[in-house]
Parts: structure tokens; C-alpha cells; sequence
């Protein structure tokens, strides 16, 4: 076969009447490859098709016609059974012939799998899954420095890492197919199209949380497995791969070149090695992108429920009521009420003492109202002087300013003084002054609301990312006893270690 192509015929299979048929042949024999049954005869594929379902009568003939199809398509092939013993010349013609899968077939049925798995699944965002990858990567550092570990456990973990990878894609490619069409459907049902929409937009917004910070975090740990030797790795991962021996060619090189391709893919996500973007940052920005667009198209929905028709609609409506005017004062009384206009702009004026004069006098019987000679030019009735000068806001500005700078200061001085170089004990920071003692507190919370890593490590990162905390159950029973101004606090002494960016604990000393 030319590669890069498939057969012509390969799927012939799926067409036609006997389609159902075909299949759920090829789906008999898949089922019988599970349990090590690679040869099924005529009786063994009856009785297969009937655990899978099916029940439609079916003669030998057929039966035996739809197996000499897949033959000639090559999805099939027959063997000789010559250590039977027959007993009748019956027996021999039904139990002689033995089928089982070709290459070409068990390539057929997985492409059939896999392409309705893909219609009957939806993509998704996952953060579990990059997580996932960050978690391996670190498993995948440690058994490689590891001096006893096993190139059995290298395979392992790798072929972890490389199935996270391969369902971040496929899930991230899927689920941008889906949300694409989203952005162009127009839904039939208001109420629910709204529901999908706002739901989307939550959706992607809860994915995008901490999303630079994940990924920045699978970056440095590529960075690292790098530092090592990719080739390395993949040479002990190929021992560990325990590939069997094959009468062909050899199968080392290929699986190289497979392991090559899904690292690469794994650094054109999170740290491209020729310095473009990463595909990780075109997720944030179509991801972005999306929410704006979504947000926009829910305005118009909220906006079209809101009014009862348009303005074109309106009009359009006006226009019939003038085309069915019966007589010109009619249109004249239409037009009045429609639109409100009149050459004469003092009509709204009124007398100084209105109760005096009734709202229902006519104007012959009422006496003239002064009118000022601006309303003809300006459209005004009294002059109206300058307006005040604008404060100076400078004075206010500066002080903002200081107060912002002062402020980031003590932020700074704060996460200088809770920065530790390594693990350390809670305990160890003794006494605080009560801004310092909120800072440590805030971190604690976010650690401890997130779980243990494999390793039993909890982390928790601030909302802009230039502070984690590593934290570890303690070792022992020990209380620990913070100092404040304003009290003290007790709890688990726990293993802390508090990493500010640009910040070591050294430096502060």
C-alpha cells in the first residue's frame, strides 16, 4: 500500500444492503481477537454474531456468501483446518474452512470504531487533564534521576504522559470544532439557546482561571525533562518497551520516530522549541475571543426580548396604516400622532401662575405668553453663561499615586518576609505582624483547598502567579503557635515552602 493512502475499497463494506450485515461480521471477529480466538469457522461466526445481537435469519449460504465478500475485499482470510478429524463429508465442509482478520480488516473496524465514537462524543476543556500532564512531567523527572528505578517504569510513565497529551488534543481540537459552530448557529428556541450560550461562556471562563500559571508550570517541566536528554529517555523507554521480535522489518526506529513526533507535539503546546507561540496561547486567545463574541450575541438575544419589534418592523406597520388612510386629514391626524412635530416651538410654554389660566382655555380666549427671541435661533429660551472651571486633579492623582506605591511596597516587604529557602516548619515564622499573618493565612487556604498530589503535596498559587506555596502534612503531632498583634494562632505544624518570584529567603536575611 502507497503511503499516505488508503485502499479504494478498504470501507466498501459499510455500503450497500448487507452493510449491517458486513459489520457486525467484522464485529464478531474483533470481540473473538479480545479473547485470543484468531479463527472462527462457520458455526463459531453464527454463534458469535448472535451474542453481539444479532438475530435476523440467516441461511448458511448467505452467511457463507458474506464471509467469500470480505475475502475478496481482503478484510478476511481463510485457512485450511487440517487437524480436525471429520466424520462425514458434511462435517467436513462446514468445519474445513477457517476465517480470521487480515491487517487491512482490523484497520477497517477501527476506523468504523473510532468514527462513530467521534459522533457520539463532545469535546471538552478539561483542566483536570493538564494537570494531569503537569503531574507526570514531575513523575516522569523523578524516575528518571531515580537510581533504582526501572526502565520498565520509565515506559510506564511516559506512555501516561503521551495519553494525557493525545486526549488534550483531541478534546481541545473537538471541543473548538463545537464551539465554532456555536458561534454561527442561530437557535430556534430563544429560551435555550440563551441557556447553552451563558453556560459556554461560564464554561470557558472557569478554564481559563489559572490557565497561564498550569502552563507555565507543564512548561518548566518540559524544561527540565530536556536538561536531561530527550534521547536518553526515549532509549530507556524503548528498553523498557520490551517490543517483541517480528519477522520484518525492525520496529525500533518507528517507534522512535512515534515517541519524537508526541514530544514535539508536546513542546509545540506548552514551550515550541523555535520560539513561536504556543498552542496553549492561541487556546487562551480563541478562547477569549469566544466569550466576547458569546457575551455580544446574549445582548441582542436580551435586547430582541426586550422590545416587543423592532424599529424596521415599526415602520414598516406605520407605513400600511398610511397606504390605508381613507382620507388626507386622516393622514394628517397619523402623522401628528405618530411623530409629535410642529413648526411652532413655544406651544410647550406655559403662563407664570398656571392656576390662573385652565390647561383647557383656548388660545384666542388666553392671554400672550412671552416668548424669548432666543427659542427662534438657538432653540433656547434663556442664555445660559460658562461654565466653571475645571479643578485641578493633579494634587489627588499624586496622591493616589504614593498611596499605590506605598502599598506595593508592603506587598513586597510581606512576601519578603514569608519567602522560605526550602521546606520549612509552619512554626518557624514565630511571630507576625498582623498584614504578614493575613498574607500567610490567604496561602494556607488556597493550598489546603486544593488536594495531594502523588507525592502528598498541596499547592496553592495567588491570582497572578508570582507566589506559591508547597505544603506537606507534618511529620509529627507538633502544634504550631502563631504570634500577631492581635492574637495568637494555633494549628498542624506544617512542612511550608513559600516561593516568591524573584524573591529568596537569603536575600531578606
Amino acid at each position: 500500500m502507497e503511503s499516505g493512502r488508503v485502499p479504494s475499497d478498504m470501507f466498501r463494506f459499510t455500503i450497500g444492503e448487507l452493510s449491517g450485515l458486513y459489520t457486525a461480521i467484522l464485529r464478531a471477529f474483533s470481540e473473538a481477537n479480545e479473547r485470543l480466538e484468531t479463527a472462527l469457522g462457520i458455526d463459531d461466526v453464527r454463534a458469535r454474531l448472535r451474542s453481539i445481537g444479532w438475530f435476523d435469519a440467516l441461511e448458511d449460504t448467505d452467511l457463507a456468501m458474506a464471509l467469500g465478500k470480505l475475502k475478496d475485499w481482503q478484510l478476511l482470510d481463510v485457512i485450511q483446518n487440517h487437524a480436525e478429524n471429520y466424520r462425514t463429508a458434511s462435517e467436513y465442509e462446514r468445519r474445513n474452512l477457517q476465517y480470521s482478520l487480515t491487517k487491512r480488516g482490523e484497520a477497517a473496524f477501527a476506523g468504523v470504531q473510532h468514527a462513530m465514537s467521534v459522533l457520539a462524543s463532545t469535546g471538552a476543556l478539561q483542566t483536570a487533564v493538564l494537570e494531569a500532564i503537569a503531574d507526570r512531567l514531575d513523575a516522569l523527572r523523578a524516575v528518571l534521576f531515580e537510581p533504582t528505578a526501572t526502565n520498565r517504569r520509565v515506559f510506564g510513565v511516559l506512555t501516561e504522559l503521551e495519553g494525557h497529551l493525545d486526549a488534550l488534543r483531541a478534546n481541545t481540537k473537538q471541543f473548538n470544532g463545537e464551539l465554532q459552530r456555536l458561534l454561527r448557529a442561530e437557535g430556534a428556541d430563544l429560551t435555550t439557546f440563551h441557556e447553552v450560550k451563558s453556560a459556554t461562556v461560564t464554561y470557558l471562563q472557569d478554564f481559563l482561571t489559572d490557565l497561564d500559571q498550569r502552563a507555565k508550570t507543564i512548561s518548566d517541566g518540559i524544561e527540565r525533562i530536556d536538561k536531561y536528554g530527550v534521547n536518553r529517555l526515549h532509549h530507556r523507554a524503548l528498553l523498557g518497551a520490551e517490543l517483541p521480535p517480528t519477522a520484518g522489518s525492525d520496529p525500533r526506529p518507528a517507534w522512535l520516530e512515534d515517541r519524537r513526533e508526541h514530544w514535539d507535539g508536546l513542546r509545540a503546546w506548552f514551550r515550541p522549541a523555535d520560539g513561536s507561540p504556543a498552542r496553549v496561547e492561541q487556546l487562551h486567545t480563541v478562547a477569549r475571543r469566544a466569550i466576547v463574541t458569546l457575551l455580544q450575541v446574549l445582548d441582542r438575544i436580551t435586547e430582541s426580548r426586550r422590545r416587543a419589534s423592532s424599529a424596521v418592523a415599526d415602520f414598516r406597520e406605520l407605513a400600511r396604516w398610511f397606504a390605508a388612510a381613507p382620507a388626507e386629514a386622516d393622514l394628517h391626524r397619523l402623522w401628528s400622532t405618530a411623530f409629535g412635530l410642529s413648526s411652532s416651538r413655544h406651544a410647550h410654554l406655559g403662563h407664570p401662575d398656571p392656576e390662573l389660566i385652565s390647561a383647557t382655555a383656548r388660545w384666542e380666549d388666553a392671554p400672550a405668553v412671552e416668548v424669548s427671541a432666543l427659542l427662534r435661533s438657538s432653540g433656547q429660551i434663556e442664555r445660559f453663561t460658562r461654565t466653571g472651571r475645571i479643578r485641578d486633579v493633579a494634587a489627588i492623582k499624586a496622591a493616589r499615586a504614593e498611596l499605590a506605591k506605598a502599598e506595593r511596597a508592603e506587598l513586597q516587604a510581606a512576601w519578603s518576609l514569608l519567602a522560605t529557602d526550602g521546606p520549612v516548619r509552619l512554626s518557624a515564622f514565630g511571630e507576625l505582624e498582623h498584614g504578614v499573618f493575613q498574607r500567610l493565612l490567604d496561602l494556607l487556604g488556597r493550598a489546603l483547598s486544593t488536594g495531594p498530589d502523588s507525592a502528598g503535596v498541596r499547592r496553592g498559587v495567588t491570582s497572578d502567579g508570582k507566589v506559591e506555596i508547597l505544603l506537606s502534612a507534618p511529620p509529627d503531632s507538633r502544634a504550631a503557635v502563631l504570634h500577631t498583634p492581635r492574637g495568637r494562632f494555633a494549628g498542624p505544624d506544617f512542612l511550608v515552602d513559600v516561593r516568591v518570584a524573584g524573591i529568596r529567603r537569603e536575600e531578606t536575611g
